[in-house]
């Protein structure tokens, strides 16, 4: 009988349905699973001009997906990426360099300040021991701080190494279940948790580096580098690789299809361009211009002493040797000076203090720092510090900002594809009323049937 036919799809199509909501429940807590609804379609009469119908189909599962917010979400997590991994160095430096146990700005004060005092007593041994050891503890300030410069760098280039693994472990699950997901949809299965495992994948990914993602009629999807170098092309796929080279500690570069690309890696956006920006904009520029301080005091300071003369009447020795470079002993004291080096005496006469006056002086005498230009000696730490403070709040706006964003575009993406505790409730009632109302129909169809049957005998 029709009656029974309809009613049996009628369950049929709510046990779907069932499961379907059941599915969504199950997985209320899973991190980027997209809610499913079962589509029903009713089945027409064929023809039978006398019938309403032959009763209802799932004609498809439905995910709830929206690509622009998808690409929304993607774009944030690449700028929040960004921020994020930069703040933590800026943070580090503005506590070392703003502290006075460790700024150079009151190792500088220590230093000339242990020359001021021996002017009244120029012959003074301890005095002028004194001087020597305000000079190698300046010495120390600018090396503790070339050591923290050098220990970020090495920071940074294993960072961004780690990235480049994970990121090629995320590009090959990727053109995985692309090619997956097109043998699903091709033999008719759903695809929905491989997709999601791949927007997943994605998702991930982007937080890397900012990326291109494009869809084919197929149901993959590709993907690409802002900058327009293809990452994976269906079930294709390249590789990053970052290693060092004769003109650079690290040079990232892009494989694909038999074909190698050189990468700027301070474009790619997302953790690898933070970090790259941050090390060729911000970290390297630094620690260039603490080696031009701790070079113009080395070279002031040694060529006043050449002008002067030691108690002895000779001339005198340099203090300082500066070496370039970002080694551990970048500035330090003349292994063979001693107190009786000083060159004080600007004409030889013993208790003379020409020359130390001029020494005291060079603290205020203007230098050239390569990001912040000609400023006075004493001055020059603090504009470097100040300079690094502004960088580092611009940086937490930025990342405030963008962590904002990322916030509302998961919001916004949940909000469509999401699982709705509540929403889910309304449908299991719904679809197991449905359900019982066409198991009565199939009852009281069998009823009639058998009705028939009696008045039949």
């Amino acid at each position: 009988m029709a009656i029974i036919n309809n009613a049996l799809s009628g369950a049929l199509a709510a046990q779907v349905a069932l499961t379907t909501s059941s599915q969504n429940i199950a997985n209320l807590q899973t991190k980027g699973y997209t809610r499913q609804s079962a589509l029903l379609s009713t089945i027409g009469p064929g023809a039978n001009p006398q019938s309403a119908g032959s009763g209802v189909q799932v004609s498809s599962l439905l995910r709830f997906s929206d690509g622009y917010k998808s690409q929304a979400m993607w774009r944030a997590a690449s700028d929040l990426g960004s921020n994020s991994q930069t703040q933590p160095y800026l943070s580090q430096l503005e506590n070392v360099m703003g502290d006075d146990t460790a700024s150079l700005s009151a190792g500088i004060d220590q230093f000339f300040g242990a020359l001021n005092a021996v002017a009244g007593d120029p012959g003074s041994t301890p005095l002028r021991q004194q001087v020597l050891t305000s000079a190698a503890l300046m010495s120390e300030r600018f090396n503790g701080l070339n050591n923290v410069f050098n220990s970020q760098l090495q920071s940074v280039r294993n960072q961004r190494g780690a990235i480049v693994d994970s990121a090629n472990a995320q590009i090959a699950s990727i053109a995985r279940l692309n090619q997956q997901i097109s043998e699903a949809q091709a033999g008719g299965v759903s695809a929905s948790s491989m997709i999601d495992a791949r927007d997943q994948a994605i998702d991930e990914l982007a937080g890397k580096m900012a990326l291109e993602v494009s869809d084919n009629a197929d149901g993959t999807r590709d993907v690409s580098l802002k900058t327009g170098q293809a990452l994976v092309l269906g079930s294709l796929h390249g590789t990053l690789k970052a290693a060092p080279t004769a003109t650079s500690p690290q040079e990232f570069s892009l494989s694909f299809a038999g074909t190698t690309y050189v990468l700027d890696a301070a474009k790619l956006g997302g953790q690898l361009g933070g970090l790259s920006k941050y090390e060729t904009e911000k970290l390297v520029p630094l620690q260039n211009d603490i080696a031009d301080i701790a070079r113009q005091v080395a070279s002031k300071t040694n060529a006043q002493l050449a002008l002067g003369f030691k108690p002895d009447g000779s001339a005198g020795a340099p203090l300082f040797v500066f070496t370039a470079g970002g080694n551990s002993d970048m500035l330090k004291v003349s292994n063979s000076f001693i107190a009786e080096d000083l060159a004080f005496s600007s004409d030889g006469t013993p208790g003379d203090t020409g020359n130390l006056q001029k020494l005291v002086a060079i603290k205020s005498q203007p230098i050239t720092v390569g990001s912040i230009g000609t400023v006075l000696l004493s001055d020059a730490d603090t504009q470097i510090v100040g300079k690094l403070g502004v960088d580092s709040q611009l940086n937490k706006a930025a990342l405030k900002t963008t962590q904002t964003v990322r916030s509302q575009s998961v919001d916004d993406w949940q909000s469509t594809s999401g699982v709705n505790q509540d929403e889910e409730a309304v449908n299991l009632v719904e679809y197991q009323n449905m359900y019982q109302a066409n198991m009565k129909v199939i009852a009281i169809a069998n009823q009639l049937f058998d009705a028939t049957l009696a008045m039949m005998g």
